[in-house]
């Protein structure tokens, strides 16, 4: 870090507004580049993530040790850590994205006019996208894999607890740009660790066309609260399974174990399981006593606790939940139409499943749950851009405008219409 981001915040003004300046002069080359050039930085990329293995590890751990220092929780510790299976999935993952088809120039609905004219739809970029992002530095390399594919530049502000993996990563970052005769500057990681730098690249409207934040319910509360451009985001991962009366009893039993315990602290993690009585009586026994083997707290309705005497009794805060930890909500529900209208009210629009074998009600859910992602006989933690064939994900919007549910390279460009005409004039 350069002296001056050490001084006052004026500095700090100067640096960040200098950052979104160069990534809008970049972001013109990264529109021209060619798909070739675009895989050609993201190989580049991966092969730096691999070989750059023991620096990336070195500073991983430098940050694992400061923050445990600093009392970091559990969930928000899981994140941070680079794991080597996580390395590998970071460069793999920097692949993938180089594999998927290039949708920046497509043109779709192309249709002839009564005037002669064509009109169609252009896929292009959004522009400077500003990614804020807390703990898991995995998510400097998505991010710039996939605002580098879809032709984007991208100014990513990571926690102050990865500053070290996410400078090690943004070096390999750039190495792949340079090395594919694309600007350094497509891809630049805020080096202050300031916390005036997140209000300060909220306010440049003139230069970023987009913020999403990945983050704690207090960072993404922030950015939508201050930024003066659109934001892509999600507040709450508060997601749940049903078990309907016609579940499969081993499908239920293994879902449902699989949506809470596969990982805690990720938002797509099951808070709140819903079952009908004939369901509860059937798979609960098993299931508790699996969640019980896994360390996982049971907090119950009463008719839960009547089943389970061992359930410690839910209060109202509970169904509203997103724990990101070895906690679960359990509610015994009368059927189909008092579990959507527990979603509806407890929910936040994220990740919801139902387990059934009669198709009526599989629909019937599909249909009226309004969730970013809703699945039937599914485990809630395949709501991801990897599971969903995306390539690595920004993010998971739970909005109903431009990007909803895991956003991809698709959710990070636009459309603008084209007409194609041959000297056509309006009558």
């Amino acid at each position: 870090m350069s002296q001056a981001l050490q001084h006052d915040n004026s500095d700090v003004t100067a640096y960040v507004v200098d950052v979104a300046r160069a990534a809008r002069t970049a972001s013109a080359a990264m529109a021209r580049a060619t798909t070739a050039q675009k895989n050609r930085a993201l190989h580049a990329i991966a092969a730096a993530i691999e070989a750059a293995h023991e620096d990336i590890f070195a500073a991983n751990r430098a940050d694992l040790e400061r923050a445990r220092a600093q009392g970091l929780e559990a969930a928000l510790l899981d994140r941070l850590e680079l794991t080597p299976a996580r390395h590998q999935a970071m460069a793999a993952g920097v692949r993938e994205v180089a594999d998927l088809a290039d949708p920046i120039g497509a043109i779709s609905d192309l249709d002839y006019r009564p005037s002669g004219i064509q009109v169609g739809r252009m896929r292009v970029p959004l522009g400077v996208v500003g990614i804020i992002y807390e703990s898991r530095p995995n998510v400097t390399a998505d991010a710039a894999a996939l605002c580098l594919k879809s032709g984007n530049a991208a100014i990513l502000r990571g926690g102050s607890e990865a500053r070290d993996s996410n400078q090690a990563i943004a070096a390999c970052v750039r190495a792949g740009l340079q090395a594919a005769g694309l600007p350094g500057d497509a891809v630049q990681v805020l080096e202050t660790t300031d916390r005036a730098a997140v209000g300060i690249l909220l306010a440049q409207a003139e230069y970023v066309d987009v913020i999403v934040p990945r983050g704690g319910k207090g960072l993404i509360e922030r950015v939508s609260r201050e930024a003066r451009m659109p934001v892509i985001k999600h507040l709450d991962g508060v997601c749940h399974v049903f078990l309907d009366d016609d579940a499969d009893d081993d499908k239920a039993y293994r879902i449902a174990l699989n949506a809470k315990t596969q990982r805690y602290g990720t938002c797509n993690t099951m808070e709140t399981l819903l079952a009908t009585p004939a369901a509860a009586a059937r798979v609960f026994p098993r299931l508790f006593a699996a969640y019980r083997a896994a360390g996982v707290e049971l907090r119950g309705c009463e008719r839960t606790r009547a089943l389970d005497g061992d359930v410690a009794a839910a209060g109202e805060d509970d169904w509203y939940e997103e724990y990101l930890a070895p906690i679960l909500a359990v509610r015994v529900v009368d059927d189909l139409d008092q579990a959507l209208e527990h979603i509806r009210r407890y929910g936040s629009q994220h990740t919801d499943a139902i387990v059934t074998e009669n198709y009526p009600r599989a629909r019937r859910f599909l249909a009226e749950c309004d969730s970013s992602s809703v699945m039937v006989n599914a485990s809630t933690r395949f709501a991801d851009g990897f599971e969903y064939g995306l390539g690595a994900e920004i993010g998971i919007s739970t909005d109903k405008f431009h990007a909803r549910g895991p956003v991809g390279l698709e959710g990070l460009t636009s459309q603008k219409w084209i007409v194609l005409g041959d000297g056509h004039v309006r009558e």
